[in-house]
């Protein structure tokens, strides 16, 4: 593997916490496809690490419930693109690592409404007024 999957900061994903599992990929690709196993399956336990902090553990646990990809605290990512294990094994952990990124974010700053300024709201109806103006000053005669 290429080293330590970064989810944010110095938060790693621990090598010793991934569950890998490999398989045949399916689809088309001859001899060398019905006789490797290439496909793969990166599974890990979000409910039982502590490579995570509390506050993380548990936003990823709320927004991962939802998606289909938490099974009983369980997170699992597949990889079946390449021809090769150890593509599709690194292609698996950097979606895992960034699946966990995006999960464990903070939450987005609730939007302040803003009000658009008078003279911007009058200066947009003028230009639309004149716009208005020179599209029916086409209709008249000699135009057609």
């Amino acid at each position: 593997m290429s080293g330590p999957y970064v989810i944010r900061g110095s938060v790693s994903l621990p090598e010793a916490e991934l569950v890998w599992r490999f398989s045949r990929s399916s689809g088309p690709g001859g001899q060398h496809v019905n006789t490797t196993d290439t496909q793969v399956e990166l599974r890990f336990d979000l409910a039982a690490t502590d490579a995570l902090p509390d506050v993380w553990k548990r936003r990823a646990l709320e927004r991962l419930a939802d998606t289909g990809r938490l099974i009983d605290g369980v997170v699992s990512v597949r990889a079946s693109e390449h021809r090769s294990q150890w593509r599709n094994r690194e292609t698996a952990a950097v979606r895992l690592a960034a699946l966990l990124a995006e999960a464990t974010a903070p939450p987005p700053k609730p939007r302040r409404p803003t009000r658009v300024p008078r003279r911007i709201n009058e200066r947009r109806l003028r230009e639309k007024k004149q716009r208005s103006d020179t599209k029916r000053g086409r209709s008249g005669q000699g135009w057609g």
